[in-house]
């Protein structure tokens, strides 16, 4: 059977979608994470796909390609084109196969070239994701070049290569995104990157590892840096949120190392010390507790605690002196088991869930169920105990609990509004938890 050549339009939808597997949602205007691996294999199936394109080429780090069309028309190297409209220096730097061993060298290399001949290093687009698109970019939030390669890639080299050129580091996303490799952020900020109004405080405290944080601070990061939105307003202070997104107590230390003002409060009147309990960080209230005058802890809050903390004996014991709880907590404290199970507090939420807890209470930074949350983190276990304890798999949060994996799976782990909600769960794990949902017969298949 003689085989028929795809047409042009065929061409150029398996040329867009190929963007979106080497591009990020917020470059290419796709719903999805770039998977690089993904967008290989097809090249392999297909390898003249980026033939006769030099914008194409630049995806792939074709450097003779970009010497052709350089010679061709020296204008086009700051000129956007290609089914993306992209600038060819954005095209090389924001590439995912530099996250590939064997394409990384050929893209530093065509970027090097690229920079020498005269492309711009501080070229820009502005972000495709919703409410913007590729047809309609969002002007609200644009998007650098060095973002792609300190924020998107986390490539230092690259990072270097374009800070050097004369990139700016004040372009408001690269620092933010760039905490996952100290690297790339030592660099940004060794050549004036600021890190007020940044949230980079902020985001380095969604993070386990406590030398991003670290380094912040030796740079002149304000431990006590206000906090600008949503839902890092709902706690006020960096101490606030790390106790909410119960990091380390080296963390903790850090931020009081520094200056951070541990008599802070939550609008809701609780301190850092109150807070520390309520989260089950038994650790760093005991720090806490020496550097506030404490008022004595209610049994309500003593209640919470032993909950968070994972103690049935203690929070038995109370519950037995005031059968009213955990009925009669107020809402702030019942949302606390959402919130747990967003920092992944299993242990305390199924404590909570036997000890009478409310299953369907909304919490966590997006209004979610413990069931949401779970499903979102991939922690099957407790999905599967949740629906076993009551949980509705129907409860919505703006979509359904059983799609909070699939909405998830694939994106970005860090969404680039300032929303700093927690990072999806890997792939495999979210697997878990569906296949933990599909358990249940009166679920939907997914398939």
């Amino acid at each position: 059977m003689e085989v028929q050549p795809d047409s042009p339009n065929e061409r150029a939808d398996r040329v867009l979608h190929w963007l979106g597997l080497i591009y990020s949602g917020d470059v290419s205007g796709s719903m999805n994470a770039a998977n690089p691996r993904v967008a290989l294999r097809i090249r392999a199936e297909s390898p003249d796909l980026a033939a006769g394109d030099p914008y194409l080429s630049c995806a792939i780090g074709d450097e003779n390609a970009l010497r052709l069309a350089t010679q061709a028309d020296p204008s086009w190297l700051n000129r956007p084109g290609g089914p993306l409209r992209l600038p060819p220096l954005f095209a090389v730097v924001h590439s995912a196969l530099l996250r590939v061993a064997e394409f990384r060298e050929r893209l530093h290399e065509s970027a090097k070239f690229l920079i020498a001949a005269g492309a711009d290093v501080n070229q820009r687009i502005y972000s495709r994701w919703p409410p913007g698109s590729l047809s309609n970019p969002d002007e609200r939030c644009p998007l650098s070049t060095l973002y792609g390669a300190a924020g998107t890639n986390r490539d230092a080299a690259l990072t270097k290569l374009l800070l050097e050129a004369g990139a700016d580091p004040n372009d408001g996303e690269s620092l933010y995104h760039s905490l996952e490799n100290p690297d790339c952020t030592r660099l940004l900020l060794e050549h004036g990157a600021r890190i007020a109004e940044t949230n980079a405080i902020y985001r380095s405290l969604d993070l386990e590892d406590a030398a991003p944080l670290k380094l912040l601070l030796q740079h002149g990061g304000d431990p006590n840096e206000p906090a600008r939105n949503p839902p890092l307003s709902d706690w006020g202070s960096p101490l606030l949120w790390a106790i909410r997104r119960r990091r380390s107590i080296q963390h903790v230390e850090a931020l009081l190392e520094a200056g951070a003002d541990p008599s802070r409060m939550t609008p809701a009147g609780v301190d850092a010390y109150r807070l520390a309990l309520q989260f089950g960080l038994v650790e760093v209230a005991e720090l806490l507790r020496g550097r506030i005058s404490a008022q004595p802890i209610s049994d309500e809050e003593r209640f919470v605690a032993a909950c968070a903390r994972g103690d049935e004996r203690e929070a038995r014991a109370i519950g037995a002196r005031r059968p009213d709880l955990p009925a009669s907590l107020p809402e702030a404290q019942l949302r606390l088991l959402p919130d747990i199970v967003a920092e992944g507090g299993s242990e305390g939420a199924r404590l909570m869930v036997r000890l009478g807890w409310p299953i369907s209470v909304r919490g966590g930074d997006w209004n979610a169920s413990a069931l949401n949350l779970a499903v979102f983190r991939g922690d099957a276990e407790l999905t599967r105990f949740l629906l076993e304890h009551g949980a509705k798999w129907t409860e919505e949060h703006g979509a359904l609990a059983i799609m909070s994996a699939a909405r998830c799976h694939g994106r970005p782990a860090t969404s680039r509004s300032r929303a700093v909600t927690g990072s999806a769960a890997p792939g495999h794990c979210l697997n878990m938890a569906c296949r933990a949902l599909c358990q249940f017969p009166e679920i939907p298949n997914m398939s």
